[in-house]
């Protein structure tokens, strides 16, 4: 075992555990970060995905070892209050069905909006591939983002 100082959502947090443990088990298992989802074990399908210096990353097949001082943004991260853009776009169109990807969808999504603020739906389709739902709720996340989108443009989303 080894300590490894992790920045997560903008705190230090030191993590006792073997060089080759994915972020994703650091995350969940060791710092009670449970946003982040575990879905395939091989980077395939988003559920995993947060974000390293800004960029989305698969937790499952970053190991601890790797960071170093890079910032780790996860679901919590993102607003704790719940009040991002795409978080309120989610309520209020009820986005998820069963919810077991969407924090990884979120991840992603915050990305795309990062770099195109008001997204095409061919922008949102390439941004979002790598994200897979097993419920296919592809229409209501591409809802969701394009409305997240208009959120963050006027500051206008319903209480």
């Amino acid at each position: 075992m080894s300590t490894y100082t992790l920045h997560i959502n903008g705190k230090n947090q030191a993590v006792d555990v073997e060089p080759d443990t994915p972020l994703l088990w650091a995350l969940r298992d060791t710092l009670g970060l449970v946003g982040t989802k575990y879905g395939c074990g091989l980077g395939q399908c988003g559920a995993c995905t947060v974000h390293i210096d800004g960029v989305p990353a698969r937790a499952c097949l970053t190991p601890v070892s790797s960071l170093g001082k890079q910032k780790i943004t996860t679901i919590e991260g993102l607003d704790p209050n719940a009040r991002h853009p795409l978080q309120l776009a989610w309520q209020e169109l009820d986005v998820p069905q069963c919810g077991y990807c969407q924090s990884g969808q979120i991840m992603s999504a915050c990305h795309l909006l990062k770099q195109h603020p008001k997204p095409t739906d061919a922008q949102i389709d390439e941004a979002m591939a790598g994200n897979l739902c097993r419920c296919a709720t592809y229409t209501r996340i591409r809802a969701g983002i394009h409305r997240a989108a208009e959120i963050a443009s006027t500051g206008k989303g319903k209480k």
